[in-house]
């Protein structure tokens, strides 16, 4: 979710796609690259992200993953079940 959430503003290669991550959550989450470069070939091999080679900011040859229509709508979907979940947990965490 949180790929295809960075993804919406617009391509990003793997590494910037973990900084962004990075700095989003104020710097408390980390994404490593054992488990974000397996997550962008699920997720392309899904067809919600497609990938193109391009040359990074520092040069170097690097894959730019890109959002597609059905990516933006499972995205939608993922961040309406993360709200029903969350309000599930609150709900328990307030009556408990």
């Amino acid at each position: 979710m949180l790929v295809l959430r960075v993804l919406r503003a617009g391509p990003l290669h793997g590494y910037a796609i973990a900084q962004k991550i990075h700095v989003l959550s104020n710097e408390v989450l980390e994404v490593e690259e054992g488990s974000l470069y397996p997550a962008l070939q699920k997720i392309l091999l899904k067809g919600w992200v497609s990938a193109e080679w391009g040359i990074s900011e520092t040069n170097r040859k690097v894959r730019f993953y890109k959002l597609t229509t059905a990516g933006r709508k499972q995205l939608e979907a993922e961040l309406r079940d993360y709200d029903r979940v969350t309000e599930a947990i609150k709900a328990i965490l307030r009556t408990a």
